[in-house]
């Protein structure tokens, strides 16, 4: 099990076209080990791709923010591993 700061990788959307940023970061996810995460980095609050994660993941993911904007926000995604609790959103009022 990982600790919560801990990440794979980091994946920063700043710079993507934001088309393509969702797809790069489900690819992204997908590739992790159950207990490992990455850290997205966006220009803006995500809430739109948790909601994402919620419909196409729901238990398979933890959320947890590590920034919270106003300019840059970032995100401990992270994929639940058997020994993980199946917190699906840490420190999201939503």
């Amino acid at each position: 099990m990982t600790t919560p700061q801990a990440f794979k990788t980091i994946v920063d959307v700043r710079t993507i076209v934001p088309r393509e940023r969702h797809p790069l970061i489900f690819g992204t996810f997908d590739g992790l080990l159950p207990g490992e995460a990455l850290l997205l980095v966006n220009d803006h609050d995500p809430k739109p791709l948790f909601y994402q994660f919620q419909a196409e993941s729901a238990g398979e993911f933890t959320w947890e923010y590590v920034e919270k904007g106003p300019e840059v926000w970032q995100v401990r995604i992270g994929k639940v591993g058997e020994t993980d609790q199946r917190v699906v959103a840490k420190g999201c009022s939503h």
